[in-house]
Protein backbone atom coordinates (compact mmCIF):
# COMPACT_ATOMS: atom_id res chain seq x y z
CA UNK A 1 0.00 0.00 0.00
CA UNK A 2 0.69 3.79 0.06
CA UNK A 3 3.44 4.76 2.53
CA UNK A 4 1.50 7.51 4.65
CA UNK A 5 4.53 9.73 5.65
CA UNK A 6 5.21 10.14 1.33
CA UNK A 7 1.45 11.00 0.88
CA UNK A 8 1.75 13.31 3.89
CA UNK A 9 5.31 15.16 2.64
CA UNK A 10 4.52 14.58 -1.19
CA UNK A 11 0.70 14.27 -1.98
CA UNK A 12 1.07 15.30 -5.34
CA UNK A 13 3.52 12.53 -6.02
CA UNK A 14 0.21 10.46 -5.80
CA UNK A 15 -2.31 12.49 -7.74
CA UNK A 16 0.02 12.48 -10.89
CA UNK A 17 0.44 8.62 -10.30
CA UNK A 18 -3.38 8.49 -10.85
CA UNK A 19 -3.77 10.62 -13.51
CA UNK A 20 -0.90 8.61 -15.01
CA UNK A 21 -3.24 5.53 -14.60
CA UNK A 22 -5.93 7.01 -15.21
CA UNK A 23 -7.81 7.07 -12.15
CA UNK A 24 -9.23 9.20 -9.57
CA UNK A 25 -6.76 11.49 -8.38
CA UNK A 26 -9.85 12.84 -5.77
CA UNK A 27 -8.82 9.68 -3.88
CA UNK A 28 -5.75 11.60 -2.40
CA UNK A 29 -8.32 13.94 -0.64
CA UNK A 30 -10.21 11.23 1.00
CA UNK A 31 -6.78 9.68 2.32
CA UNK A 32 -5.61 12.99 4.16
CA UNK A 33 -8.24 13.54 5.36
CA UNK A 34 -9.41 9.76 7.11
CA UNK A 35 -5.29 10.39 8.30
CA UNK A 36 -5.61 13.95 9.89
CA UNK A 37 -9.29 12.68 11.38
CA UNK A 38 -7.71 9.05 12.23
CA UNK A 39 -4.72 10.98 14.28
CA UNK A 40 -6.72 13.55 15.94
CA UNK A 41 -9.08 10.98 16.91
CA UNK A 42 -5.78 9.10 18.61
CA UNK A 43 -4.35 12.29 20.19
CA UNK A 44 -7.83 12.67 21.61
CA UNK A 45 -7.85 9.33 23.09
CA UNK A 46 -4.58 9.52 24.27
CA UNK A 47 -5.23 12.63 25.95
CA UNK A 48 -8.47 11.46 27.97
CA UNK A 49 -6.75 8.38 28.84
CA UNK A 50 -4.27 10.49 30.28
CA UNK A 51 -6.68 12.38 32.42
CA UNK A 52 -8.14 8.85 33.44
CA UNK A 53 -4.92 8.24 34.60
CA UNK A 54 -4.36 11.00 37.31
CA UNK A 55 -7.91 11.38 37.99
CA UNK A 56 -7.84 7.25 38.87
CA UNK A 57 -4.57 8.31 41.27
CA UNK A 58 -6.37 11.33 42.75
CA UNK A 59 -9.07 9.04 44.37
CA UNK A 60 -6.91 6.98 46.48
CA UNK A 61 -5.71 10.27 48.01
CA UNK A 62 -9.35 12.28 48.36
CA UNK A 63 -12.27 11.99 50.40
CA UNK A 64 -16.14 12.94 51.38
CA UNK A 65 -17.70 15.11 48.87
CA UNK A 66 -13.92 15.13 46.68
CA UNK A 67 -14.03 11.73 46.09
CA UNK A 68 -17.22 11.33 44.83
CA UNK A 69 -16.72 13.85 42.62
CA UNK A 70 -13.67 12.08 41.80
CA UNK A 71 -15.32 8.69 41.22
CA UNK A 72 -17.81 10.24 38.89
CA UNK A 73 -15.48 12.18 36.51
CA UNK A 74 -13.39 8.93 36.30
CA UNK A 75 -16.45 7.05 35.31
CA UNK A 76 -17.55 9.64 32.79
CA UNK A 77 -14.13 9.67 31.47
CA UNK A 78 -13.98 5.65 30.95
CA UNK A 79 -16.71 6.15 28.73
CA UNK A 80 -15.22 8.90 27.21
CA UNK A 81 -12.02 7.01 26.71
CA UNK A 82 -14.09 3.98 25.30
CA UNK A 83 -15.87 6.49 23.08
CA UNK A 84 -12.73 7.82 21.88
CA UNK A 85 -10.85 4.54 21.39
CA UNK A 86 -13.37 3.36 19.54
CA UNK A 87 -13.75 6.45 17.63
CA UNK A 88 -9.83 6.54 16.32
CA UNK A 89 -10.01 2.04 15.77
CA UNK A 90 -13.02 2.73 12.97
CA UNK A 91 -10.89 5.60 11.25
CA UNK A 92 -8.22 3.54 10.82
CA UNK A 93 -10.09 0.89 9.94
CA UNK A 94 -11.58 2.70 6.58
CA UNK A 95 -8.10 5.16 6.17
CA UNK A 96 -6.57 0.98 6.00
CA UNK A 97 -9.43 -0.26 3.50
CA UNK A 98 -9.10 3.24 1.10
CA UNK A 99 -5.59 2.79 1.53
CA UNK A 100 -5.67 -1.30 0.35
CA UNK A 101 -8.21 -0.03 -2.67
CA UNK A 102 -5.20 2.66 -4.30
CA UNK A 103 -2.92 1.03 -7.19
CA UNK A 104 1.22 1.92 -6.30
CA UNK A 105 2.53 4.83 -7.42
CA UNK A 106 3.78 5.05 -11.33
CA UNK A 107 7.34 5.15 -11.66
CA UNK A 108 7.99 8.62 -13.75
CA UNK A 109 9.92 7.02 -15.96
CA UNK A 110 6.79 4.95 -17.72
CA UNK A 111 5.30 6.26 -20.65
CA UNK A 112 1.69 7.65 -20.05
CA UNK A 113 -1.08 6.47 -21.90
CA UNK A 114 -3.16 3.13 -21.79
CA UNK A 115 -2.97 -0.47 -23.47
CA UNK A 116 -1.33 0.67 -27.26
CA UNK A 117 1.20 3.85 -25.61
CA UNK A 118 3.94 1.43 -24.54
CA UNK A 119 7.24 2.29 -25.94
CA UNK A 120 9.18 -0.46 -27.74
CA UNK A 121 13.04 -0.47 -25.84
CA UNK A 122 14.30 -3.22 -28.23
CA UNK A 123 13.59 -5.74 -31.04
CA UNK A 124 16.00 -9.14 -31.04
CA UNK A 125 15.75 -11.41 -33.98
CA UNK A 126 14.40 -11.06 -36.96
CA UNK A 127 11.24 -12.84 -38.10
CA UNK A 128 11.59 -15.82 -40.02
CA UNK A 129 10.25 -15.57 -43.89
CA UNK A 130 8.85 -18.54 -44.53
CA UNK A 131 9.20 -20.29 -48.09
CA UNK A 132 5.98 -22.45 -47.22
CA UNK A 133 2.64 -21.36 -45.89
CA UNK A 134 3.20 -21.82 -42.21
CA UNK A 135 0.92 -23.69 -40.07
CA UNK A 136 -0.64 -21.97 -36.47
CA UNK A 137 0.31 -24.12 -33.09
CA UNK A 138 -2.96 -25.69 -32.68
CA UNK A 139 -2.59 -27.09 -36.52
CA UNK A 140 0.92 -28.06 -35.81
CA UNK A 141 0.10 -29.29 -32.16
CA UNK A 142 -2.36 -31.72 -32.95
CA UNK A 143 -0.17 -32.97 -36.04
CA UNK A 144 2.76 -33.79 -33.49
CA UNK A 145 0.36 -35.56 -31.02
CA UNK A 146 0.87 -32.54 -28.90
CA UNK A 147 -1.84 -30.35 -28.17
CA UNK A 148 -5.36 -32.07 -27.26
CA UNK A 149 -8.15 -29.39 -27.15
CA UNK A 150 -11.00 -31.48 -28.28
CA UNK A 151 -10.82 -34.04 -25.04
CA UNK A 152 -9.64 -30.64 -22.81
CA UNK A 153 -13.43 -29.37 -23.45
CA UNK A 154 -14.55 -32.75 -22.88
CA UNK A 155 -13.05 -33.07 -19.84
CA UNK A 156 -13.14 -29.61 -18.27
CA UNK A 157 -14.87 -27.04 -20.69
CA UNK A 158 -13.53 -24.54 -23.14
CA UNK A 159 -10.00 -23.24 -22.98
CA UNK A 160 -8.88 -26.56 -21.25
CA UNK A 161 -6.62 -28.52 -23.36
CA UNK A 162 -3.97 -32.07 -22.56
CA UNK A 163 -1.05 -31.62 -23.62
CA UNK A 164 0.54 -35.13 -24.89
CA UNK A 165 3.66 -36.74 -26.25
CA UNK A 166 5.59 -34.43 -27.58
CA UNK A 167 3.93 -31.23 -26.41
CA UNK A 168 4.52 -32.59 -22.04
CA UNK A 169 8.06 -33.13 -23.06
CA UNK A 170 8.51 -29.66 -24.98
CA UNK A 171 6.66 -28.16 -21.67
CA UNK A 172 9.06 -29.96 -19.23
CA UNK A 173 11.97 -29.84 -20.97
CA UNK A 174 11.15 -25.50 -21.05
CA UNK A 175 10.14 -25.25 -17.43
CA UNK A 176 13.11 -27.45 -16.12
CA UNK A 177 15.78 -25.45 -18.48
CA UNK A 178 14.50 -22.19 -16.54
CA UNK A 179 14.53 -23.81 -13.26
CA UNK A 180 18.52 -24.67 -13.98
CA UNK A 181 19.22 -20.92 -15.34
CA UNK A 182 17.46 -19.50 -12.46
CA UNK A 183 19.19 -21.96 -10.02
CA UNK A 184 22.27 -21.44 -11.73
CA UNK A 185 21.74 -17.37 -11.33
CA UNK A 186 21.54 -17.73 -7.54
CA UNK A 187 17.50 -18.34 -7.30
CA UNK A 188 15.99 -20.67 -4.66
CA UNK A 189 14.49 -23.30 -7.22
CA UNK A 190 10.16 -23.29 -4.89
CA UNK A 191 7.30 -25.57 -6.02
CA UNK A 192 4.49 -23.24 -4.48
CA UNK A 193 1.03 -24.09 -3.00
CA UNK A 194 -1.55 -23.08 -5.67
CA UNK A 195 -3.94 -22.45 -3.38
CA UNK A 196 -3.33 -19.44 -0.81
CA UNK A 197 -5.19 -17.59 1.92
CA UNK A 198 -7.32 -14.18 1.35
CA UNK A 199 -4.93 -11.87 3.11
CA UNK A 200 -1.82 -13.48 0.73
CA UNK A 201 -4.12 -12.24 -2.23
CA UNK A 202 -4.88 -9.33 -1.06
CA UNK A 203 -1.04 -8.87 0.03
CA UNK A 204 0.30 -8.80 -3.37
CA UNK A 205 -2.27 -6.44 -4.65
CA UNK A 206 -5.10 -8.00 -5.54
CA UNK A 207 -8.99 -6.84 -5.40
CA UNK A 208 -10.36 -9.95 -4.71
CA UNK A 209 -13.91 -9.14 -3.75
CA UNK A 210 -14.59 -7.32 -7.75
CA UNK A 211 -11.47 -9.23 -9.41
CA UNK A 212 -13.02 -11.48 -11.75
CA UNK A 213 -9.91 -13.39 -13.12
CA UNK A 214 -9.73 -15.17 -9.68
CA UNK A 215 -10.89 -18.98 -8.80
CA UNK A 216 -12.25 -19.09 -5.57
CA UNK A 217 -13.26 -21.80 -3.04
CA UNK A 218 -15.79 -19.97 -0.79
CA UNK A 219 -16.11 -23.06 1.31
CA UNK A 220 -12.51 -22.88 2.32
CA UNK A 221 -12.17 -19.61 1.62
CA UNK A 222 -9.32 -20.37 -0.38
CA UNK A 223 -8.22 -18.93 -3.85
CA UNK A 224 -6.34 -20.29 -6.72
CA UNK A 225 -3.49 -18.59 -7.75
CA UNK A 226 -2.90 -16.71 -11.48
CA UNK A 227 0.49 -16.66 -10.69
CA UNK A 228 3.23 -18.01 -8.22
CA UNK A 229 4.40 -14.56 -7.81
CA UNK A 230 1.32 -14.87 -4.77
CA UNK A 231 2.76 -17.56 -2.30
CA UNK A 232 6.01 -15.96 -3.04
CA UNK A 233 5.47 -12.37 -2.18
CA UNK A 234 3.79 -13.95 1.15
CA UNK A 235 6.38 -16.24 1.67
CA UNK A 236 7.93 -13.98 4.04
CA UNK A 237 4.91 -11.97 5.34
CA UNK A 238 5.17 -10.54 9.18
CA UNK A 239 8.78 -11.13 8.86
CA UNK A 240 11.82 -9.25 9.28
CA UNK A 241 14.87 -10.26 6.41
CA UNK A 242 18.32 -10.16 7.22
CA UNK A 243 19.48 -6.97 5.70
CA UNK A 244 23.05 -8.22 4.60
CA UNK A 245 21.83 -11.00 2.73
CA UNK A 246 19.29 -9.54 0.53
CA UNK A 247 18.53 -9.66 -2.36
CA UNK A 248 16.62 -13.24 -1.58
CA UNK A 249 15.99 -14.78 -4.71
CA UNK A 250 13.45 -17.30 -5.26
CA UNK A 251 11.93 -19.16 -9.00
CA UNK A 252 8.86 -20.66 -8.14
CA UNK A 253 7.59 -23.27 -10.22
CA UNK A 254 3.66 -23.65 -9.99
CA UNK A 255 0.13 -23.84 -12.44
CA UNK A 256 -1.38 -21.47 -12.88
CA UNK A 257 -5.35 -20.81 -12.93
CA UNK A 258 -6.93 -17.48 -14.60
CA UNK A 259 -10.83 -17.00 -15.47
CA UNK A 260 -10.24 -15.07 -18.73
CA UNK A 261 -13.42 -13.41 -17.29
CA UNK A 262 -12.46 -10.35 -19.95
CA UNK A 263 -11.85 -12.22 -23.11
CA UNK A 264 -14.94 -13.71 -24.68
CA UNK A 265 -14.03 -14.76 -27.94
CA UNK A 266 -10.19 -13.90 -27.96
CA UNK A 267 -7.92 -16.04 -28.66
CA UNK A 268 -10.68 -19.08 -28.83
CA UNK A 269 -7.64 -21.01 -30.71
CA UNK A 270 -5.11 -23.17 -29.35
CA UNK A 271 -3.75 -22.56 -26.03
CA UNK A 272 -2.81 -18.49 -26.34
CA UNK A 273 -5.55 -17.48 -23.77
CA UNK A 274 -6.42 -20.69 -20.92
CA UNK A 275 -7.72 -21.26 -17.86
CA UNK A 276 -4.84 -23.14 -16.25
CA UNK A 277 -1.05 -23.46 -17.17
CA UNK A 278 2.65 -23.57 -15.94
CA UNK A 279 4.79 -21.15 -15.09
CA UNK A 280 8.48 -20.57 -13.87
CA UNK A 281 8.14 -17.38 -11.71
CA UNK A 282 10.93 -15.04 -11.10
CA UNK A 283 10.64 -13.08 -7.74
CA UNK A 284 12.72 -11.24 -5.90
CA UNK A 285 13.04 -9.17 -2.45
CA UNK A 286 16.14 -6.47 -2.08
CA UNK A 287 16.49 -2.53 -0.27
CA UNK A 288 14.52 -0.02 -2.31
CA UNK A 289 17.42 1.62 -3.25
CA UNK A 290 18.55 -1.44 -5.33
CA UNK A 291 14.79 -2.15 -7.08
CA UNK A 292 15.55 -0.36 -10.37
CA UNK A 293 18.80 -1.88 -10.73
CA UNK A 294 17.00 -5.68 -9.78
CA UNK A 295 14.68 -5.30 -12.52
CA UNK A 296 17.15 -4.92 -15.34
CA UNK A 297 18.95 -8.33 -13.78
CA UNK A 298 15.47 -9.60 -13.86
CA UNK A 299 14.57 -8.82 -17.74
CA UNK A 300 18.39 -9.80 -18.92
CA UNK A 301 17.45 -13.38 -17.37
CA UNK A 302 14.05 -13.54 -19.46
CA UNK A 303 15.98 -12.19 -22.51
CA UNK A 304 18.62 -14.78 -21.95
CA UNK A 305 16.07 -17.36 -21.84
CA UNK A 306 13.93 -15.97 -25.22
CA UNK A 307 17.36 -16.21 -26.94
CA UNK A 308 18.36 -19.97 -25.87
CA UNK A 309 14.81 -20.51 -27.62
CA UNK A 310 15.94 -18.64 -30.63
CA UNK A 311 12.77 -16.96 -30.68
CA UNK A 312 12.29 -13.45 -32.37
CA UNK A 313 10.83 -10.63 -29.80
CA UNK A 314 10.34 -7.29 -29.26
CA UNK A 315 10.87 -5.53 -25.44
CA UNK A 316 8.21 -3.21 -24.68
CA UNK A 317 8.01 -0.50 -21.65
CA UNK A 318 4.67 -0.60 -20.41
CA UNK A 319 2.47 2.56 -20.36
CA UNK A 320 1.23 3.58 -16.83
CA UNK A 321 -2.60 3.02 -17.67
CA UNK A 322 -1.67 -0.53 -18.52
CA UNK A 323 0.11 -1.46 -15.01
CA UNK A 324 -1.64 -3.71 -12.66
CA UNK A 325 -2.14 -2.08 -9.27
CA UNK A 326 0.80 -3.49 -7.73
CA UNK A 327 3.69 -2.71 -10.81
CA UNK A 328 5.07 1.18 -10.38
CA UNK A 329 7.25 0.05 -13.67
CA UNK A 330 6.62 -3.38 -15.95
CA UNK A 331 8.78 -4.45 -19.05
CA UNK A 332 7.31 -7.47 -21.31
CA UNK A 333 9.30 -9.34 -23.74
CA UNK A 334 7.10 -10.18 -26.41
CA UNK A 335 7.16 -12.76 -29.36
CA UNK A 336 6.80 -12.68 -33.05
CA UNK A 337 4.12 -15.03 -33.77
CA UNK A 338 4.19 -15.99 -37.65
CA UNK A 339 0.85 -17.24 -38.00
CA UNK A 340 -0.92 -14.18 -35.83
CA UNK A 341 1.79 -11.61 -37.98
CA UNK A 342 2.56 -9.89 -34.84
CA UNK A 343 4.16 -9.95 -31.01
CA UNK A 344 2.58 -11.49 -27.82
CA UNK A 345 3.30 -11.03 -24.32
CA UNK A 346 5.52 -14.11 -23.54
CA UNK A 347 7.70 -12.78 -20.67
CA UNK A 348 6.94 -9.94 -17.76
CA UNK A 349 8.61 -8.46 -14.87
CA UNK A 350 7.32 -5.84 -12.73
CA UNK A 351 9.07 -3.38 -10.06
CA UNK A 352 6.78 -3.53 -7.02
CA UNK A 353 8.83 -1.47 -4.90
CA UNK A 354 7.68 -1.48 -1.14
CA UNK A 355 3.79 -1.83 -2.23
CA UNK A 356 3.67 -5.46 -1.81
CA UNK A 357 6.00 -5.58 0.95
CA UNK A 358 3.84 -2.98 2.64
CA UNK A 359 0.63 -4.97 2.71
CA UNK A 360 2.20 -8.09 3.48
CA UNK A 361 4.33 -6.62 6.45
CA UNK A 362 7.98 -7.73 4.92
CA UNK A 363 11.09 -5.60 6.35
CA UNK A 364 14.33 -5.90 6.22
CA UNK A 365 16.46 -4.94 9.23
CA UNK A 366 19.57 -2.10 7.35
CA UNK A 367 22.99 -1.96 8.80
CA UNK A 368 21.82 0.40 11.96
CA UNK A 369 19.33 -1.89 12.99
CA UNK A 370 16.53 -0.14 11.99
CA UNK A 371 13.61 -2.25 10.28
CA UNK A 372 12.57 -0.95 6.62
CA UNK A 373 10.15 -2.24 4.16
CA UNK A 374 11.83 -3.93 1.23
CA UNK A 375 11.13 -3.91 -2.41
CA UNK A 376 9.52 -6.64 -4.24
CA UNK A 377 10.09 -7.65 -8.28
CA UNK A 378 8.64 -10.39 -10.47
CA UNK A 379 9.44 -11.53 -13.81
CA UNK A 380 8.17 -14.73 -15.90
CA UNK A 381 11.34 -17.03 -16.93
CA UNK A 382 8.72 -19.56 -18.99
CA UNK A 383 5.43 -20.33 -19.48
CA UNK A 384 3.38 -22.80 -21.31
CA UNK A 385 2.52 -19.63 -23.82
CA UNK A 386 6.03 -20.18 -25.20
CA UNK A 387 5.12 -23.45 -26.44
CA UNK A 388 2.93 -21.74 -29.34
CA UNK A 389 6.00 -19.46 -30.16
CA UNK A 390 8.61 -22.01 -30.45
CA UNK A 391 6.26 -24.71 -32.58
CA UNK A 392 5.33 -21.52 -35.15
CA UNK A 393 8.56 -19.98 -35.43
CA UNK A 394 10.72 -23.71 -35.80
CA UNK A 395 8.15 -25.35 -38.02
CA UNK A 396 9.41 -27.10 -41.22
CA UNK A 397 6.95 -27.73 -44.61
CA UNK A 398 6.95 -31.37 -43.36
CA UNK A 399 4.56 -30.15 -39.77
CA UNK A 400 7.90 -31.19 -37.83
CA UNK A 401 9.44 -28.65 -35.09
CA UNK A 402 13.34 -28.28 -34.86
CA UNK A 403 13.87 -28.21 -30.84
CA UNK A 404 16.30 -25.33 -30.53
CA UNK A 405 19.52 -26.04 -29.53
CA UNK A 406 20.00 -25.13 -25.72
CA UNK A 407 16.60 -27.08 -25.21
CA UNK A 408 17.09 -30.10 -26.80
CA UNK A 409 18.79 -32.02 -23.53
CA UNK A 410 15.97 -31.00 -22.01
CA UNK A 411 13.33 -32.30 -24.41
CA UNK A 412 14.86 -35.32 -25.16
CA UNK A 413 14.29 -34.82 -28.79
CA UNK A 414 16.34 -32.57 -31.60
CA UNK A 415 13.31 -32.51 -34.17
CA UNK A 416 8.93 -33.54 -33.03
CA UNK A 417 7.71 -35.18 -35.76
CA UNK A 418 4.36 -35.88 -36.84
CA UNK A 419 2.70 -38.75 -35.54
CA UNK A 420 1.23 -41.12 -37.71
Amino acid sequence: MIDLRTLREDPDRLRDSQRARGEDDTVVDTLLSLDERRRSALGSFESLRAEQKNVGKSVSKASGDERQALLDRAKDLAAQVKAAEAEAERLGSELEAELMSVPNIVDPAAPHGGEDDYVVLDHVGTPREFDFTPRDHLELGELLGAIDMERGAKVSGSRFFFLRGAGARLQLGLLNMAMQQAVEAGFVPMITPVLVKPESMQGTGFTIAHDSEIYRLPEDDLYLVGTSEVPLAAYHADEILDGSQLPYRYAGWSSCFRREAGSYGKDTRGIIRVHQFDKVEMFSYCKPEDSAEEHQRLLAWEKQMLDKCELPYRVIDTAAGDLGMSAARKFDCEGWIPSQGRYRELTSTSNCTEFQARRLKVRFRDEDGKPRVVATLNGTLATTRWIVAILENHQQADGSVVVPKALRPFVGLDVLEPVK
